[in-house]
């Protein structure tokens, strides 16, 4: 408001325009009031649409986090950096996925199974339920594999905070008291609470320098005028494992960096030109959707994509696993080509968006499951059972997913960039 800032509610943007050099020259964006698409010329553009989390089924993310700035860059040819990498918060409340953060357990919650045991002493012996994320979501993943988990479907465990007293609970940890008896009719103060893992951030996204520059190829070469910051982008200053709050990084000093560096850019570019009909993508994807009179149904697609990343590449990954959710994305990008919605009018047509937003949810899970696949090692938040141990000789390295144009995934690698740390191996 200060800086007199004109915002646009209520218009997605669904493509990004390149000029024939190579330069950032617009976006393209569908206004849901009326349901026409308007280019926005740009000598530069900053993506900080955030992250993908809802391509599980159980997320921390809000329903508008679908992967857009991903998807629709990763669309147009430019790679996504480490999307392997996608961390799994422990305590998310039973089925929904909404974030009971660390604090429960830094003032003294702990996790019991069915048994009623403090199972993070066998596997975190010295820091117990204060383990990092990726550690005690493996352990809730193999309590409930081995049949210690609880619940209906004892695909859960107990979050204990009864022991600890009354006005803690309600005074430092008000998430944990409302979450549970909003969400879940429990009275945390005298019952246990259910919990499981829950997708909560990723660490791949769009490649960024440290100035929020858009970068490709392994010489991490800059696109002109493009930029990106936040969950959206790979820095990477998380690494493989995010710590927590560290989110703060990506969007409080990259998005200064990046609006710094994109206002200097602005300065002494041009205006590039567009390509012919700048707008006809976006009209064809819509227009094919709403003139489509029978196929296959988003919501049904929606669900089984979401259902099968959480079964086949969320804690626990296995190269079976990932084979066949590959499979799995081929079946559900040949049936999304089809996509009808039943919704044919042109204002505020949430469902036509709601389909678009599936594309992009594909277009995020595809590269992840093949970067996972392919990644023949552990690393951070990165578990492969049947590769459970680093391997820096053949794999301290980022990967690069480029999209083919026949949908297919490219991959390759770029060397990190070591500072004044080596790796070492973690022990708890």
């Amino acid at each position: 408001m200060k800086r007199n800032v004109r915002f646009f509610n209520e218009f997605y943007v669904l493509d990004q325009l390149f000029s024939d050099d190579g330069r950032c020259a617009a976006v393209v964006a569908h206004e849901l009031a009326t349901g026409q698409p308007h280019v926005f010329r740009a000598k530069a553009v900053l993506y900080a649409t955030g992250g993908s989390g809802r391509m599980f089924k159980v997320t921390s993310n809000a329903p508008t986090l679908t992967g857009d700035g991903q998807a629709i860059l990763y669309r147009r040819g430019i790679p996504m950096q480490d999307m392997e990498f996608f961390q799994f918060h422990p305590t998310g409340v039973y089925r929904m996925g909404i974030l009971l953060s660390e604090a429960v357990r830094g003032e003294g919650g702990i996790l019991l199974n069915a048994e009623g045991e403090r199972f993070m002493e066998r596997y975190a012996p010295t820091v117990k339920d204060l383990a990092p994320r990726d550690m005690v979501s493996r352990a809730i993943y193999q309590e409930i594999k081995e049949g210690r988990g609880v619940g209906p479907n004892r695909d859960a465990v107990w979050l204990d905070v009864r022991h600890l007293p009354r006005e803690v609970i309600e005074e430092k940890l008000p998430d944990v008291t409302e979450f549970a008896r909003i969400y879940l009719g429990v009275e945390p103060t005298r019952e246990l609470v259910p919990i499981q893992p829950t997708a909560h951030y990723a660490m791949g996204g769009i490649p960024t320098d440290a100035d929020g520059r858009v970068v490709v190829g392994p010489e991490a070469t800059p696109v002109p005028g493009l930029y990106a910051a936040g969950e959206c982008a790979c820095v990477s200053v998380h690494g493989a494992n995010r710590l927590g709050t560290n989110s703060l990084l990506d969007i409080v000093v990259f998005g200064r960096r990046g609006g710094r560096h994109l206002a200097a850019f602005c300065r002494d570019a041009d205006l590039p030109p567009l390509p012919e009909r700048p707008e006809g993508f976006v009209r064809d994807l819509l227009d094919g959707m709403l003139r489509r009179e029978r196929g296959a149904n988003a919501a049904d697609i929606r669900a089984e994509l979401q259902g099968s990343m959480f079964d086949l590449a969320f804690v626990v990954r296995t190269e079976e696993g990932l084979r066949k959710m590959q499979e799995i994305l081929g079946g559900l990008r040949e049936r999304y080509a089809e996509v009808v919605v039943q919704d044919k009018g042109t204002r505020y047509n949430t469902e036509l968006m709601e389909a678009v937003e599936l594309g992009f949810l594909l277009d995020n899970a595809e590269p992840l499951v093949a970067a996972a696949l392919a990644r023949t090692e552990s690393r951070g938040a990165h578990w492969r059972d049947d590769f459970p141990h680093r391997d820096d000789v053949n794999w301290l390295k980022h990967s690069l997913a480029y999209r083919q144009p026949d949908g297919s995934v490219r991959l390759e690698y770029k060397p990190v960039k070591l500072g004044i740390y080596e790796p070492a191996e973690r022990k708890y």
